[in-house]
Order: C-alpha cells, then structure tokens, then sequence
C-alpha cells in the first residue's frame, strides 16, 4: 500500500490525502516521527484533511499544545461537524488546563458551531459538568451569552446528578432583571409569555389532546390572562405542564385561581406536587368539572426536612390508557398558581 501510494505522489504532488495516507501507513510501522511529518504536510496542503487534522489534535493534546489543539478542534468541526463524537473525549483534559480552557472560552465565545455540542457531553460527566457550569458563567458577559437551550441542558444535568443546588443557583443566575420579578415559591406564578423552558420555568410537553398558550392581561380579554389549557376532544395522558421547584422544609398552601369553560374531565384533572428524590406526592389540588369564572381552590401540605429536595408541581390527568371513552372537553384558564407558607 505505501509503495502504490507514493507511486500516485508522481502524478499529484498536492493531494493531500496521499501524504496523510503514506504518513498513517510510517504511523503504524512505528516511525512517529517520519509520520507526523507526512501529516504536517498533508495539513499545509490542506487545513480540512480530515485524517491528518485528526492526527495533529491527538498529538497536540499529547504534548500539551491545548491552545493549538482547540484551533485543530474549531477547523475539523466548522468542517464536518458529525466528527465531534471523536474528539469528544478529548475537552475534559483541555478545559482542566488554564490555557486549554481559555482557548476553549475563546471559540464559543465566536460562537463556534459545536458549542451544543461541548455543553451536552459535558453534563453527561460528573466531572465535566462543572466545567460546564463555569463556561457559562465566563460567557454571561460576553457578546455571546449563554443560550436557554444550553442552560437548560446543564441545569437538566445537575439534577440528573442530583446536584440540586447547584441547578437552581445556576437557574437564578441566569435570569435577567425583568425575569427576577417574576420570582417566588413558583416561578411566574401568573404563566407570562415567553418560558423559556428551564427546568424551574413552565414547560409544555408536547401532547396532541391538548393546547397550552400563555398570554397577559394585555394581550387577552380583560381579567383572562393566563395559562388556558383547551382540550380537544381525545383523552389526555400524563403531565399537561410543569416546573421543578425547590421548596425548604416546611407548611405551605398551594392556591389556584382559575375560570373553567365547559370541562368535562372523566379521568379528573388536578395539580399534584411531588418529590423527586424520593419520589412521592405531597399535595394534589383537584380541578373541577363545568363553567365557573376565577374561582379560587386551595389545598395545604408539608415538605419534611431532608426528605424532599427537589419537587414537581405539574398538571397532569388520572388517564392509564389512551380509551377514547376518556375524550377531555372544554378549556380552563389558570389565571394564577402560587405557593405560600402558612403555620403548621
């Protein structure tokens, strides 16, 4: 094989895949040094050959040049973005080195194409996740800040981790000043538009049954601002909306106000708080039947100290199965869902 490919050198003395061929052909005979030389070359003929730019970054890390081996990274990934699976493995050495993680902060920081990428490896390591969390706390005042879908994706992490401070510190960091007003026990207890979808903030799984908007006052009629939920019709499964939470241990009244159009419910409706670790409900608030307007619904529970902490409050039906005898009609406002201490 080497003889034939330095045969073809004759006819293309630019073809920069022959080089790194002849170079990974030294490689595997043992000559390192002869082989990077072929590679250097193949490189200098073409910065993208993808073989040797693989080559190149391995011995980079190898010899510390981290600085160079994000560079190398930057080029193989702009250029064939499915390779980053093969340098994957390679970002928790350089971003544990000063200059490997300032080259790092260096591309996201101009917006490289891969940054999703980086940030979904990373929370899959413990480890790498709080690598994750410091580059987006470097990023937050830069020209690129972080993007919701990657803070999400790093605030999802740590509470796979069970790293539940660390999630919701990172969720309170990363909210504008506008966003802080829309604080407390439930965040945006009012369902103003816009969630961003962070694991503390609403978020809509997708469900065909059922259609979730957010709106104002301003933008609805008078005194309907909310979250309306309107069933279309089918039977509904599982969780409508939700948000993580992390209340202290403590008494507390979960309260609704909301106005129902024409419900039917046949499996029930309902608001039910629950602990993640361990799993199990604290407090369900049930969902009437019928047409009411803004009518308020309360019920009280208890968070036990070090036994839950971390929770769910989602609205979810009772439904097993997908029987279309269990078909949800009408629609229900949720003009306001809040949670406050009372005495125990």
């Amino acid at each position: 094989m080497a003889a034939e490919a330095k045969k073809a050198l004759r006819y293309d003395l630019a073809d920069a895949r022959l080089y790194s061929l002849i170079g990974e052909i030294e490689l595997r005979r043992g000559d390192k040094e002869r082989a990077y030389q072929l590679f250097d070359q193949a490189q200098k003929l073409s910065k993208t050959e993808i073989h040797s730019l693989q080559r190149s970054i391995d011995r980079s890390i190898e010899t510390g040049d981290l600085a160079k081996a994000v560079d190398e990274i930057d080029i193989l990934l702009r250029r064939w973005p499915d390779r980053f699976p093969l340098v994957a493995s390679g970002f928790p050495t350089i971003l544990a080195n000063p200059s490997g993680y300032r080259a790092v902060l260096k591309a996201i920081g101009a917006d490289a194409p891969w940054r999703g990428y980086l940030f979904s490896t990373l929370v899959a390591d413990p480890l790498g996740i709080g690598l994750a969390n410091r580059l987006l706390l470097d990023m937050a005042g830069s020209s690129t800040p972080p993007t919701d879908r990657e803070l999400s994706s790093v605030i999802a992490g740590f509470i796979r981790q069970r790293q539940y401070g660390s999630a919701y510190r990172l969720f309170l960091f990363s909210l504008t000043d506008e966003q802080r007003k829309l604080g407390g026990y439930v965040y945006n207890s009012t369902f103003e538009p816009y969630p961003s979808g962070k694991p503390f903030d609403w978020q809509v799984p997708s469900q065909v049954a059922v259609e979730v908007t957010f709106s104002t006052s301003h933008d609805a009629v008078e005194g309907e601002g909310g979250a309306t939920v309107r069933f279309l019709n089918a039977p509904v499964k599982n969780d409508v909306i939700h948000e993580y939470l992390q209340l202290p241990p403590g008494a507390y009244r979960l309260s609704l106000l909301a106005s129902g159009r024409n419900l039917k419910l046949p499996k029930g409706l309902f608001w039910s708080l629950r602990c993640i670790d361990p799993a199990g409900e604290v407090g369900r608030l049930n969902i009437p039947e019928g047409t009411y307007n803004r009518k308020s619904f309360n019920v009280d529970f208890t968070v036990n100290p070090d036994a839950c902490p971390i929770q769910l409050l989602r609205l979810e039906a009772a439904t097993i199965a997908d029987s279309w005898r269990f078909r949800y009609v009408g629609s229900i406002v949720m003009h306001k869902i809040s949670i406050e201490r009372v005495s125990s």
